[in-house]
């Protein structure tokens, strides 16, 4: 127990290679319910990525916001994916014979293996940001295992070459670049002045308090302690090293990447951001092979669409209108695409919506994909 909630862990043994059974790892779930909820329904919850675990509840309050809704009719499973957390963790000194096991469609199976041990009918799954592009792929490959798709600005675009989505992304972040200096024109300087590197702090303008915390970092001399914590891993490669590995292969629906975000860079003025761009110049040595060897890698398809267009699961899913990461017209190509998918299109939001309003987010999707809205 915690303040106010009943916490369960729960540890699964799980394959490395769902194709060919042998190694295996331990994917971690923690439970989390009402005192008096611990025989509601079962909500599963994917987090953005890839490579990033699950958030930890506090007790009063309880955080994260939609929390507290999806309390009032769920038991909620805090899944940390395979690779993160306190699942088997991947360090990214891994072969990429071993880290190509680690994307949407091994998650996928891990759900139903974890499942199966519960003894849980289908279920219901948020997927937030990444975690939506893997309900997109649990939907394609094991739809019988969902009772419900809840979706926050994670919609990826169905036969959509990573190449547009890249090209797509640089110009987003060309006209969030371009916004930021006119709200602190005196980073301009600040900017020109460091290294290449550092542009990739832009990764934050996709966020509410985003071009704040970036000028918040900029204002520091660069020379201080401050700045060179504050600035030296802002995509948290060194925390997360399968966001840095796989970020691309999250993508790859049957073809492989061939460093597409580096391939479609753009000239722009040298200054301007980068932002979920992932870049060779970002390795380094044994980890630089492997970058290179799973940008190579040939990925097998990530979605099915025939599958998708038959869909009789509902799904509710929010598309932001100036998503910095996901791009509004692919995904609002699939919700057209998928029967019993219901679009909630808003500007009200950027990327984290469901961080800093999650309770009204999620309260909306469960109206929608019930048909109470």
């Amino acid at each position: 127990m915690i303040p106010g909630l009943f916490v369960a862990e729960h540890e699964f043994e799980v394959p490395l290679d769902h194709g060919a059974p042998g190694e295996t790892i331990t994917v971690f779930a923690r439970e989390v319910a009402d005192p008096d909820g611990r025989e509601r329904p079962w909500l599963v919850y994917l987090q953005g990525g890839p490579g990033f675990e699950s958030p930890r509840p506090t007790g009063t309050p309880r955080g994260p916001g939609w929390l507290d809704r999806a309390l009032k009719d769920f038991r909620v499973l805090l899944l940390d994916q395979r690779g993160t957390g306190r699942s088997t963790p991947a360090g990214g000194d891994e072969s990429a014979e071993y880290l190509i096991h680690f994307r949407a469609d091994s998650i996928v199976r891990d759900c139903e293996v974890i499942r199966e041990a519960l003894g849980s009918g289908p279920w219901s799954v948020l997927g937030q940001s990444y975690g939506g592009i893997t309900l997109l792929t649990y939907l394609s490959f094991a739809p019988e295992g969902l009772r419900e798709a809840f979706i926050t600005g994670g919609v990826p675009g169905i036969g959509v070459h990573v190449d547009d989505i890249f090209s797509a992304t640089w110009e987003r972040v060309r006209e969030r670049s371009r916004r930021y200096y006119e709200r602190y024109p005196e980073d301009r300087e600040r900017m020109l002045a460091l290294p290449d590197r550092f542009r990739s702090l832009g990764n934050w303008l996709g966020m509410s308090d985003g071009f704040e915390r970036v000028h918040h970092v900029l204002e520091l001399p660069p020379d201080s302690p401050a700045f060179k914590a504050d600035a030296r891993d802002p995509l948290g490669l060194e925390r997360n090293p399968i966001y840095g590995l796989l970020h691309e292969a999250c993508w790859a629906d049957g073809f492989a990447t061939n460093w597409s975000a580096q391939r479609v860079r753009p000239e722009m003025p040298p200054e301007y951001f980068t932002a979920e761009h992932i870049l060779p110049s970002m390795f380094e040595g044994a980890r630089r092979a492997t970058a290179d060897a799973l940008a190579a890698h040939e990925w097998p398809r990530l979605f099915d669409e025939a599958v998708l267009r038959a869909n009789e699961v509902p799904v509710a899913a929010t598309i932001y209108t100036e998503d910095l990461y996901v791009e509004r017209r692919f995904a609002e190509q699939t919700a057209e695409m998928v029967p019993r998918m219901r679009a909630w299109i808003t500007s009200e939001y950027d990327h984290n919506g469901l961080r800093v309003d999650g309770e009204r987010i999620l309260d909306r999707l469960i109206d929608l994909a019930r048909g109470r809205a």
